[in-house]
């Protein structure tokens, strides 16, 4: 169940707290395959499951900025964010890929609030997001990702 932000002021109750996870969805084959022909990194630990079985991983392993790119429809599960004209994806301060995500994992998020800044027009709200695999021992992706909402 996300949490509903019912405003951007509200945004600023929950400074430090962990609004929840997403439910977990599974990494394809198909999914990388696809994120290689839109970014041309047809490196074999992604896109050739039988070299990639005697690889370091095991087999094929999900690009980190693949994992890194779902962080937004999964935040979507996390928190819906009411009074606002539009959201927009801003940046990112920090980016690390801990563990490989493999091919056919499935794979959650996890989202704290940061911090909220008023920017002209909005705020400004940096997320503490956490990309893990199920039942893995490190996450797989650590990050603090910037959203804007306008009023």
């Amino acid at each position: 169940m996300a949490t509903t932000v019912e405003s951007l002021d509200a945004f600023q109750n929950l400074v430090g707290q962990h609004l929840g996870y997403s439910e977990y969805i599974t990494v394809t084959q198909d999914q990388v395959n696809l994120f290689a022909d839109a970014t041309g990194d047809h490196q074999w630990i992604h896109v050739d499951p039988e070299r990639a079985k005697s690889g370091p991983f095991g087999g094929p392993i999900a690009h980190g900025y693949l994992t890194l790119s779902l962080i937004p429809i999964l935040v979507g599960q996390i928190v819906r964010v009411e009074g606002v004209t539009m959201g927009v994806n801003y940046g990112a301060n920090k980016v690390r890929f801990p563990a490989p995500v493999p091919v056919g994992s499935e794979i959650r998020a996890g989202a704290s609030v940061a911090s909220v800044e008023e920017v002209a027009g909005g705020a400004q709200v940096a997320l503490d997001v956490t990309i893990e695999v199920r039942d893995a021992a490190k996450p797989s992706c650590v990050a603090q990702i910037l959203f804007r909402y306008y009023r």
